[in-house]
C-alpha cells in the first residue's frame, strides 16, 4: 500500500537544520500517535523554538543533564518533559547532533482519532480544544516520559511519527513572544520564537510569564 503524499514520513534531514528554520516549517505538518485503540493524528498549528546554549529560555541553556539528554540529538527524536508536577509536554529535537535545540509542540487540530482523544480530554468543551496548549496536546495523545527518546522519523512500528502534511504558506504564519517564559527568554523583541497559524481556532492564547508565589 502506497502512502498518500501528505502521510509520507518527514526525513531526518528536515530536522537537521537550525531550529528557527524548522519551527515555522512544522506548522501544517502531521503528528501521528499509534495506540492500541487506533491512530490519532494532529495537524500542528502552534510551536515554539528553543535554541540551547544561545537561549536563556531553553532547558539546555546551562548544559547537558539527565533531563535534557535527548535534546542533544540526533535530530528527529522526541523530547518529553514533566512540568509543574502534573503535565507532560513534547518537543522535536532539531539541529546538528551534539548541539541541543528543540521545538515545543504547543497546539494542533486533531484530524483523526477524535473519539480516542476525547476519552483522554474529557474536560474539552469541543474538538478545537482537544490539543489547544502543549499539556493538552500531550494528554490527548497520551504522551508521557515513557516516550522520551522516541524516533519520530521512522515509518515502521513506532508510537510517534511525523509526516509531511501540508506546509502552511509563509503569509499565514505569525510569530511573537513565547508563552510563559521568564526574563530575557520571554522578550518578544529578542526571541519572537513562537509561531502559529493565523486565525486558527486551535491556537492557544498567549500568556506572559507570571512568577510563582512562594507558599506561606
Amino acid at each position: 500500500m502506497i502512502a498518500s503524499p501528505d502521510r509520507m514520513p518527514l526525513p531526518r534531514e528536515f530536522f537537521d537544520r537550525p531550529v528557527l528554520e524548522v519551527a515555522p516549517d512544522l506548522l501544517g505538518r502531521i503528528l501521528v500517535r499509534t495506540t492500541p485503540e487506533g491512530p490519532i493524528a494532529v495537524r500542528l498549528t502552534e510551536v515554539e523554538a528553543y535554541d540551547g546554549p544561545n537561549d536563556p529560555g531553553s532547558h539546555a541553556y546551562r548544559g547537558r543533564t539527565a533531563r535534557n539528554e535527548v535534546m542533544f540529538g540526533p535530530p528527529g527524536y522526541v523530547y518529553v518533559y514533566f512540568t509543574y508536577g502534573m503535565w507532560h509536554c513534547m518537543n522535536l529535537v532539531c539541529g546538528p547532533e551534539g548541539r541541543a535545540s528543540a521545538v515545543l509542540l504547543r497546539a494542533g487540530e486533531v484530524i483523526e482519532g477524535v473519539d480516542i482523544a476525547r476519552k483522554r480530554r474529557l474536560s474539552a468543551r469541543n474538538n478545537k480544544e482537544l490539543a489547544k496548549g502543549p499539556a493538552r496536546l500531550a494528554t490527548a495523545l497520551e504522551v508521557d516520559r515513557s516516550l522520551n527518546g522516541t524516533d519520530a522519523c521512522t515509518s515502521g512500528d513506532t508510537p510517534l511519527r511525523m509526516v509531511t502534511g501540508m506546509q502552511i504558506p509563509s503569509h499565514q504564519v505569525r510569530s511573537g513572544p513565547r508563552t510563559g517564559v521568564a526574563g530575557e527568554g520571554g522578550d518578544g523583541e529578542i526571541h519572537p520564537w513562537r509561531y502559529w497559524v493565523a486565525d486558527d481556532p486551535t491556537v492557544s492564547p498567549y500568556r506572559a510569564h507570571v512568577p510563582r508565589r512562594p507558599r506561606s
